[in-house]
C-alpha cells in the first residue's frame, strides 16, 4: 500500500497522471492501475476521472491526508534507523519567513558543527505557507511569527522578540538624528516588503497605531532588494533588528531607533502538533534551546548603533 500512496502523493503534487508517473519512475498505466487497486482495497473512489486528472473525491482527499502522514512516518522511521546506525545525517528541510532568514545560520551552523553529515534545505516562505507545508509534511520545521496571526495546530518554541529600526541614508533628511517617530518613518520615501508578507502587515499596524500610513516607493519580497534600493535610490526602510546580524548596514546608511510599538511579536520554531517528528528537527530544537539567539542578535545591533 505504501507504494500506491506514493503514487497518490505524486498525483496530488503534479496534478497530471503522466508527470506523476515520471516522478515515481513507472509507466502511466502502472500508476493508474496502482491507484485503482488502492480504491478497490479501500472500497471508495479516490480520483475523479475524465479525459485528464480532475482532482480527488472527498473520500480521496481523506485518503491523501492519511497517506501523506503514513509516508512521512515511514520516512522518519527510515531516517531514524539510518542515523542510529551511522550517526545523524540527511537533509533538514526548513521553511523560514524572510525576516528570519538572516539569523537561521545561528542555528544551522552549530548543528552542522556537531553533526557534519547533516545538510539543509532552507526555503523562504510566507508564514501561511509554512503552516501549510508543515501539515503536508513537505518541510520538517518552520521559523515564523508564533504569536501573531493564527497558526493552527502546531507546536511552538519562541526564539526572540522582533524589534524594528529605521534604515536611512546617512546624509539624508534624518542625518544627525538618533531616533525617529513612526509617523516620520511612514512619511519617508520607503522600500518595504510586500503587503502579502506578515512583516509588512505588522509594520502597517504600527504606522496606523501612530496615525500614519506608508506609501512605499518600492515594494519587494526579498531582503537583498530592500538593501539594494536603500543604497541605490536613497530610500529608507523599517527593518527587523535581526537583519543587522546577517547583513549589517549598507555603506552610507545609518540605523535610527523607533519607539516600541504597542504590540511586538515573537519569532520561533514551529513543528507539526501531530504526526511524526523528524530526528533532525528535534536536534534543531535542542540546538535552539542552547543558542542564546537574543543575546547574539542584540550584540550585532549594539555594534551598528555605536
Amino acid at each position: 500500500m505504501l507504494r500506491q500512496l506514493e503514487y497518490l502523493r505524486a498525483l496530488a503534487r503534479e496534478g497530471h497522471f503522466g508527470r506523476a508517473a515520471e516522478v515515481c519512475h513507472v509507466s502511466q498505466p502502472a500508476l493508474s492501475a496502482g491507484i485503482r487497486k488502492l480504491e478497490a482495497e479501500l472500497g471508495v473512489q479516490i480520483v475523479q476521472r475524465g479525459q485528464r486528472f480532475e482532482g480527488f473525491t472527498p473520500e480521496g482527499q481523506e485518503v491523501l491526508r492519511w497517506g501523506q502522514r503514513m509516508l512521512a512516518e515511514r520516512e522518519v522511521l527510515d531516517h531514524t534507523l539510518s542515523s542510529m546506525r551511522a550517526g545523524l545525517s540527511g537533509v533538514l528541510r526548513i521553511g523560514a519567513i524572510p525576516t528570519a532568514l538572516s539569523v537561521s545560520s545561528l542555528l544551522t551552523a552549530p548543528l552542522r558543527t556537531q553533526h557534519p553529515s547533516v545538510r539543509f534545505a532552507l526555503a523562504s516562505m510566507s508564514s501561511r505557507e509554512i503552516v501549510t507545508r508543515l501539515n503536508d509534511f513537505d518541510i520538517d520545521i518552520g521559523m515564523t511569527y508564533v504569536d501573531g496571526e493564527p497558526l493552527g495546530r502546531v507546536r511552538v518554541l519562541p526564539l526572540y522578540r522582533e524589534r524594528y529600526l529605521f534604515l536611512t541614508p546617512g546624509d539624508g533628511t534624518f542625518a544627525g538624528r538618533h531616533a525617529v517617530t513612526w509617523c516620520e518613518a511612514a512619511a519617508a520615501d520607503l522600500c518595504l516588503l510586500m503587503p502579502s508578507m506578515q512583516n509588512r502587515r505588522i509594520l502597517d499596524g504600527c504606522f496606523a497605531d501612530a496615525g500614519g500610513e506608508a506609501a512605499p516607493v518600492v515594494e519587494t519580497d526579498t531582503i537583498s532588494a530592500v538593501y539594494a534600493h536603500v543604497a541605490a535610490m536613497g530610500l529608507s526602510s523599517v527593518v527587523p533588528h535581526t537583519w543587522l546580524h546577517g547583513f549589517g548596514v549598507p555603506p552610507g546608511a545609518q540605523v535610527l531607533s523607533l519607539p516600541q510599538p504597542k504590540r511586538s511579536f515573537h519569532v520561533g520554531l514551529v513543528l507539526p502538533a501531530a504526526g511524526p517528528e523528524s530526528l533532525l528537527a528535534r536536534t534543531l530544537v535542542d540546538t535552539a534551546s542552547r543558542a542564546e539567539l537574543s543575546d547574539r542578535i542584540d550584540e550585532a545591533v549594539r555594534h551598528h548603533q555605536r
